[in-house]
């Protein structure tokens, strides 16, 4: 079968690599891709935002399945744009998207559901933005309303901090029209753990749990980003918190979904905190989560494509997802000033030590071919990921193994997973 991978990051690369191990024996095709990817698909250079050129290589290349691996084009309605030509893709509708493309509208959505998570107001005014905030208890959160790659989420402990904040998103369009309406949330305080979950608009399936570090430095400082490492499973998800959450969020969420008429088939992503008072959702995407899928596809025992069509034909309540009894981790190897300013083209060596390395990976985010070297072509170039019999020996296996690439500005976190023992 032919199938088309829509994104060109290591969460792309990660759902490429598990999608060639399929029974099916796929022909896989990139847009656009990266210089990791092409070790399994043939790149399209072909832009995600660009729908309808997409669908019209799917029609040309008969393509079986379409995997939209990107939030941007999801929200955009690059599904519709699919399914209007009757392609069979995998990936939420525009109407479904917006659980992530609109933090105001999911934000509503679990309070009219019933759906834990922090109280919060939205604006759109800095004026009633800054005497709300005069009312609030610090630190608060001031989140953009719409995408903002990861970094429009400001934890601000201090009043003036936080009106800055809303002043910079609202007034000075920090993250464009993104941060037009903005969410002042109460800050919660917890361990975080995702969970990914396989939907067919009806049923919903969690994945094995993880856990991410989204600020850009050591003992969670610094500026958040898209994610510098994941470990899972996360040793505080229990059995009791599972059950909790399978009954109050993810079932409760997708029958929300339906009763507004947005039926949500694709991955959905539940970013959970693990507060005094039980779980709590912080956030909800629409996709598989970067880094997460780095450490939660290569656990996966399932033919990634018989649970994607269980999810197209509405019978996953037929599949039972098993993972691996070990643990992995996931280094991210940086350009150094990311997420602000930082430099590209960087020669990087070393990638061959991977090649046949059992249960090592190195997934491409941030690369690019230049005639025969790859260089670095972005912010967070690397995810490096090792597998181990536990979460101690997967970090040791993981960290060793970001020695053994080289690239002028190389950057990473030293402290990955590194409260787990």
């Amino acid at each position: 079968m032919n199938v088309l991978i829509v994104g060109g990051g290591g969460r792309e690369h990660a759902i490429a690599a598990s999608i060639a191990k399929s029974r099916h024996n796929p022909k896989i095709y990139a847009a656009p891709g990266n210089a990791g990817i092409e070790q399994f698909a043939e790149l399209v250079d072909i832009d995600v935002m660009e729908g309808e050129r997409l669908a019209d290589f799917a029609e040309k290349k008969s393509i079986d399945l379409t995997v939209i691996g990107q939030d941007d084009p999801l929200v955009a309605g690059i599904t519709d744009i699919f399914e209007k030509r009757g392609l069979r893709v995998f990936g939420p509708r525009k109407n479904a998207a917006i659980i992530e493309g609109s933090k105001i509208f999911a934000k509503d959505l679990m309070k009219k559901y019933h759906i834990p998570t922090g109280g919060y107001e939205s604006f759109d005014s800095v004026e009633k933005a800054f005497a709300y905030l005069e009312t609030c208890r610090m630190p608060v959160v001031v989140k953009a309303d719409g995408l903002a790659l990861g970094k429009g989420v400001l934890i601000c402990n201090h009043l003036e901090e936080a009106k800055k904040a809303a002043e910079d998103m609202i007034q000075g369009h920090k993250f464009g029209d993104a941060g037009s309406h903005i969410v002042i949330e109460e800050f919660l305080t917890g361990r975080e753990v995702s969970v990914l979950c396989y939907c067919d608009g009806t049923h919903i399936l969690p994945m094995t749990s993880a856990q991410d570090h989204k600020r850009a430095k050591d003992n969670d400082e610094g500026l958040n980003t898209g994610g510098m490492g994941a470990f899972s499973p996360s040793p505080f998800y229990t059995k009791e918190i599972q059950e909790f959450c399978e009954k109050n969020i993810y079932r409760r969420t997708m029958d929300a979904m339906k009763a507004e008429g947005r039926d949500f088939v694709g991955i959905l992503f539940v970013g959970l905190i693990l507060t005094e008072d039980g779980p709590k959702v912080l956030e909800y995407n629409a996709r598989f989560g970067d880094p997460e899928a780095q450490v939660v596809l290569p656990r996966m025992k399932n033919d990634m494509i018989d649970v994607i069509d269980a999810c197209l034909n509405g019978s996953l309540d037929k599949t039972v997802l098993e993972f691996e009894q070990n643990a992995a981790v996931c280094v991210v190897l940086a350009s150094d000033g990311y997420p602000e300013s930082y430099e590209k083209g960087k020669r990087i060596s070393g990638l061959q030590n991977f090649t046949n390395k059992e249960g090592y990976y190195v997934f491409h985010a941030g690369t690019k071919r230049d005639g025969g070297e790859i260089i670095t072509n972005g912010g967070r170039v690397l995810g490096v990921t090792a597998k181990g019999k536990d979460l101690k020996e997967a970090r040791e296996n993981a960290y060793a193994a970001t020695d053994w690439i080289q690239f002028e500005n190389k950057y990473k976190r030293n402290d990955i997973g590194k409260s787990i023992r």
